[in-house]
């Protein structure tokens, strides 16, 4: 009964970002996202995870609040006052549930309360509708809220030893991205997105698998060298560190940004991303230098490689396959 459940719970959770993305009214995608929130919720419930609890009580309290905002511009909107005050306010909404600075500080304490799996969904599904109906109406405010997640993200993630937070932040830096794609071309943004979910999924499975939730647990690969060129690869990729790829949505969203002379913007990003690199390379350097002869938890490593090796031997040749598709385009 409980895989009923979530069968149904999860077509919910799919119908109503597609309800929300297809609308044409603004109380259309209100109640999209309403549907949204009462299927995930159920979905977070498990008996296993002493926290999962809280973490929903605290997630419908912002989504909750989130609601009630956009809920009072919408009707703002059908006043016809379209001011900078409503405008503000449904995108401050909007950016409330998506996660992004500086409306993000719920998204790290609810990603630490979750499964890796349920993880996934917050850091992927839950981005879509947000960010789909989100208005572009001032370069200006988009550019400070990118600016202000790419910083943000850097800086907390530093000193972080959970891997769900370090996801977390990272998710928020890669929501700056999007938002950046999202200026400019809608189809780019769906290319970061889709490329993001895929390395996303990757790194997701594999820390499933290994139950792999902070640092410490990393050592435990100390014998087994392929496990830690994967987990490099995944790292590297999530980080956009070419020749991988999650360097080719990056690569084209600065070429963008060049070619509409944001230089200044575009070097920001630049530098701003690589502070998120920092603690990935030294995630790596950890993992691949320390050894730790006393493990303190059950690791299970009886799993086939195959899948892991076909996954990430995309990460690594794609770059040349989209590479060559751009220049065949």
């Amino acid at each position: 009964m409980n895989k009923i459940y979530k069968m149904l719970f999860s077509t919910t959770l799919i119908t109503s970002v597609i309800i929300t993305i297809s609308s044409f009214s603004w109380m259309g995608m209100w109640i999209g996202l309403e549907m949204n929130l009462l299927s995930i919720i159920p979905m977070m419930n498990n008996k296993m995870n002493l926290f999962s609890s809280e973490t929903s009580v605290k997630y419908l309290i912002v989504q909750a609040l989130a609601s009630s905002i956009l809920l009072m511009s919408i009707i703002l909107f059908s006043m016809n006052w379209h001011n900078l005050s409503s405008t503000l306010m449904f995108n401050s909404s909007l950016l409330m549930k998506m996660g992004a600075a500086p409306f993000h500080y719920w998204f790290p304490e609810i990603l630490e309360g979750l499964s890796w799996m349920n993880s996934l969904i917050m850091m992927t599904i839950q981005k879509i509708a947000p960010m789909i109906i989100f208005i572009m109406n001032s370069v200006l405010f988009t550019s400070i809220i990118i600016l202000m997640s790419m910083l943000i993200s850097g800086v907390l993630g530093i000193n972080q030893t959970s891997m769900r937070k370090l996801l977390a932040y990272s998710s928020i830096n890669h929501i700056s991205w999007m938002l950046a794609s999202l200026m400019y071309m809608k189809s780019l943004w769906l290319i970061y997105f889709s490329i993001y979910s895929i390395i996303s999924l990757n790194m997701v499975i594999f820390l499933n698998k290994f139950k792999i939730f902070y640092l410490k647990h990393l050592t435990s690969f100390s014998k087994n060298s392929m496990m830690k060129f994967f987990l490099m690869m995944n790292l590297f990729s999530l980080g956009g560190l070419p020749p991988f790829l999650g360097f080719f949505p990056k690569w084209i969203i600065i070429q963008i940004l060049i070619t509409n002379n944001s230089f200044t913007m575009s070097f920001l990003m630049i530098m701003m991303t690589l502070i998120v690199l920092f603690f990935y390379m030294r995630i790596t350097l950890n993992s691949l230098m320390m050894i730790n002869t006393q493990i303190n938890f059950k690791l299970n490593t009886n799993h086939n490689t195959y899948w892991m090796i076909f996954f990430n031997s995309l990460s690594i040749n794609s770059l040349i396959f989209y590479t060559l598709m751009i220049n065949l385009l």
